[in-house]
């Protein structure tokens, strides 16, 4: 676990940096209660051991990870407004805590932090773009075109939750030069992870108790939102054997991958089962 803990510290410590670095105070308020408010850093902590795990060094990735968290967090910050949701991690949501005004202009002050961290690679900044494309038709689709089949949901999943985690895998690969071919099969990897991520997510918004995850439970079910239990006769149990079957082949995935670091691997194959097993 030592490597680990120190990649997030050094995730953690850049990203600390960055919104110090916010102006005017205002905006400065809003992007430090979205951001340092907790948070696993699964993606940021992805960015860094995809780096090192084809050769690359943990501090050419560090800027990248801190970038498409960053990017995440912005669109927690529209979801919890979207979904009227006054929790995240935790605490107040940035609506709920700052008002929809500030809380919009918060999401537009981390995306501005976020390009400017990938605004120096072109490989990059079309990767994070593609992302960004494919969570915004992800976000249109679910409030306008639900998915009514599972087939339906697992591409609305891709788009919405595995495209984020896709880039930040490509954008570590990026980082440490690899080739096409490799940033591809670890951006597979990372997107099938999101996909579980997702599932899983469902299932404890139907099953888990609202203190321990951090936020209201049972929203999909009141806001009428197509988690994979509520669009299909699935159970809780059967849900999950369908993020297991994603997280297999996401180990698959990393499978083809030559590895230069078996010590970050071993990571990124923990965090394909952490997904599908993880409680909040």
């Amino acid at each position: 676990m030592e490597l680990l803990e120190h990649r997030r510290a050094l995730l953690e410590e850049r990203l600390i940096e960055v919104v110090d670095g916010v102006e005017p105070e205002a905006l400065n308020d809003g992007v430090r209660h979205a951001t340092l408010a907790g948070g696993k850093r699964v993606r940021p902590t992805v960015t860094v051991l995809a780096c090192e795990t084809v050769g690359g060094a943990a501090n050419d990735a560090v800027d990248f990870g801190v970038g498409i968290e960053l990017v995440h967090t912005a669109s927690l910050v529209v979801d919890d407004i979207i979904d009227r949701s006054a929790l995240r991690r935790g605490t107040t949501s940035a609506w709920s805590e700052l008002g929809y005004g500030p809380a919009i202009i918060t999401s537009d002050g981390l995306l501005g932090e976020a390009f400017a961290l990938f605004s120096s690679d072109p490989a990059a900044m079309q990767v994070v773009s593609e992302a960004m494309v494919e969570l915004g038709v992800g976000e249109a689709t679910e409030l306008e075109a639900k998915p009514e089949t599972e087939a339906e949901y697992m591409t609305l999943a891709r788009r919405k939750t595995g495209a984020l985690f896709r880039a930040a895998a490509e954008l570590g690969a990026i980082a440490a030069n690899a080739d096409t071919f490799t940033v591809e099969a670890l951006g597979e990897y990372a997107e099938r992870v999101g996909v579980a991520f997702q599932i899983r997510d469902d299932v404890l918004d139907a099953v888990a108790d609202p203190e321990s995850l951090g936020k209201p439970t049972g929203h999909d079910a009141v806001m009428e939102r197509p988690s994979l239990v509520q669009i299909t006769d699935m159970t809780p149990a059967e849900a999950n054997g369908r993020a297991r079957a994603e997280a297999d082949r996401a180990i698959d995935a990393l499978g083809t991958v030559d590895v230069a670091n078996a010590e970050a691997r071993d990571y990124l194959l923990e965090l394909a089962e952490f997904v599908v097993e993880r409680e909040r």
